[in-house]
C-alpha cells in the first residue's frame, strides 16, 4: 500500500491500495474512498479488547478498511487542523494517546490497549492510564495538533512535556510525572501541578497545540468551542 500525506493547515493521507489490502482507522477518519473499497466498524483483537478499549477513550471499534478490486483509493483526515506523520513499525511499536492515532496499516499490524506503567503517569500525565499500542510490521498514521515536534531521545535524556502537547512515543521511552514545583508555578504557571517526563532511548512525537481530554485543541490548554 502507498500514501501521501498532503495540505497544510489540515493535513489529509491519500491511501492507494490493491485488491486484499486492508487498513484500520479512527472512526470519523474516513473522508472519501473509491467505489471498489469497503469499510466496517470492527474491534481490533476481538471482544476480548472491548472492555479495555472503552476505558482508552478512543471508541471500542475502530473503522476497517478493505480494497476489492486494484487501483482504489482512500483519504483519510483528522477532525481537528494539524499534520499527519507516518511511523515505520520497523523502528519498534508506538504507543499514542487520545486523538492521536489515525490509520494502521500493513503486514502484520496489531493494534492494543495498554495500561502505562507508573501509577503517578497513569492519574496525573496528561495521557491517561490507558494508551493505543500499535506494534507489528507496517505504517501508522499520527495526527499532531499544530505542528510536530519530533524528538530522538539518547539513553537516559529526559525532556519534560506540558500536558496535552504529547502526542506519541516509542514503546521504550519511560514515561513518568514530575511536580512542577513552587506555589507560583502550581497556581499561576499553567501547567498545574505536574509535567510529563519523558526518558530515552527512544523517539517522541510532540503537537504544538494542545489537546485536551476530550480530543479538542486549545491554544491556551483550555478546551475550545
Amino acid at each position: 500500500m502507498q500514501y501521501k500525506i498532503e495540505g497544510d493547515l489540515a493535513q489529509v493521507a491519500n491511501l492507494s491500495l490493491s485488491a486484499g489490502e486492508t487498513c484500520w482507522s479512527s472512526k470519523g477518519a474516513l473522508m472519501s474512498l473509491t467505489p471498489g473499497v469497503d469499510w466496517t466498524l470492527k474491534i481490533p483483537g476481538g471482544l476480548g479488547g472491548a472492555v479495555s478499549r472503552s476505558l482508552s477513550g478512543e471508541g471500542i471499534t475502530l473503522t476497517y478498511i478493505e480494497a476489492k478490486q486494484d487501483n482504489q483509493a482512500v483519504t483519510l483526515t483528522s477532525n481537528h487542523p494539524g499534520k499527519i506523520l507516518g511511523w515505520d513499525l520497523a523502528d519498534g511499536p508506538i504507543l499514542t494517546t487520545r486523538g492521536s492515532f489515525v490509520a494502521a496499516f500493513g503486514r502484520d499490524v496489531r493494534i492494543d490497549v495498554t495500561i502505562a506503567r507508573r501509577a503517578g503517569a497513569a492519574l496525573f500525565g496528561g495521557a491517561g492510564l490507558f494508551l493505543q499500542k500499535i506494534s507489528g510490521a507496517g505504517i501508522v498514521l499520527v495526527h499532531g495538533a499544530g505542528d510536530f515536534v519530533d524528538r530522538r531521545l539518547a539513553q537516559g535524556e529526559s525532556i519534560l512535556v506540558s500536558s496535552g502537547n504529547l502526542a506519541a512515543f516509542a514503546e521504550q521511552v519511560d514515561y513518568n510525572i514530575q511536580g512542577v514545583g513552587g506555589c507560583r508555578r502550581i497556581f499561576f504557571g499553567g501547567e498545574g501541578l505536574f509535567m510529563t517526563r519523558l526518558t530515552g532511548p527512544g523517539r517522541v512525537l510532540l503537537q504544538t497545540l494542545k489537546r485536551t481530554t476530550t480530543g479538542t485543541t486549545s491554544r491556551s490548554g483550555g478546551a475550545s468551542g
